[in-house]
């Protein structure tokens, strides 16, 4: 694929257009009509206690990455954990993941590259390469798939931010819930105890404090029975 119309392809990907994991895969198949040598393309991410597959171009690189999970090990891993930049020129004389060298030659794969993502410190990924003849990544292809492992870690900066906003949205939503129930229970209590607004919220927090509940629930259960012991409005 022309290098120019590739790039400008990435530069297309909108988070809007569909999720994190569809974004990641228009990337790895980019990659792979892009990178000469490149067979098979896959993208880890590694979240939490775990890491997966989030795109791949093929089930041969799907399983030899889950093979990696399964041991704890292989060039993957530590791509992401490093950010560093693995070749693994020949699989016939590979030394440092001897048993992945002899998956990868049983899946037809005699070399690779894996390329740790730059991305944010909640998350971990790499860019794998995988190609069906020794040596077959040169500087040129490996400063090609350094550039797609680039806009790779942009597509999670932008999803991770994304993510952050919707979580901050929702917390600013939860807290101007919150506030207009404590609001209408001050306003309950101000009427009931005929007392002013600072009293009224020293009450609702020492309630809260008493029977170890949020003050919102506090607040909330005071709104709910003054709503069921005043009932409809008489209809004259």
């Amino acid at each position: 694929m022309d290098l120019i119309e590739a790039f400008a392809e990435t530069g297309r990907i909108r988070l809007a257009e569909t999720d994190l994991d569809g974004m990641l895969d228009r990337i790895a198949h980019l990659a792979k009509r892009t990178i000469p040598g490149a067979a098979e393309v896959s993208i880890t991410l590694h979240r939490g206690r775990g890491s997966h597959t989030a795109a791949f171009t093929g089930d041969v690189a799907l399983a030899l990455d889950q093979r990696q999970y399964e041991q704890g090990h292989g060039p993957c891993f530590q791509a992401l954990a490093s950010g560093e930049t693995l070749s693994l020129p020949d699989m016939s004389i590979e030394r440092r993941w001897p048993d992945f060298a002899a998956r990868a030659r049983d899946a037809g794969f005699h070399s690779s590259l894996s390329i740790g993502l730059p991305v944010p410190e909640s998350a971990a990924g790499a860019l794998n390469v995988y190609a069906i003849t020794p040596h077959a990544f040169d500087d040129d292809a490996v400063t090609l798939g350094q550039t797609f492992a680039g806009y790779a870690a942009v597509v999670l900066a932008n999803a991770h931010l994304h993510e952050a906003r919707f979580h901050l949205a929702k917390q600013i939503q939860a807290a101007m819930a919150s506030r207009a129930v404590v609001e209408q229970a001050k306003g309950i209590v101000m009427r009931d105890r005929h007392c002013s607004s600072e009293d009224a919220f020293k009450i609702l927090t020492g309630l809260s404090q008493d029977t170890d509940r949020k003050l919102r629930d506090v607040a909330q259960a005071l709104v709910d029975r003054a709503t069921e012991t005043s009932g409809p409005a008489d209809g004259g």
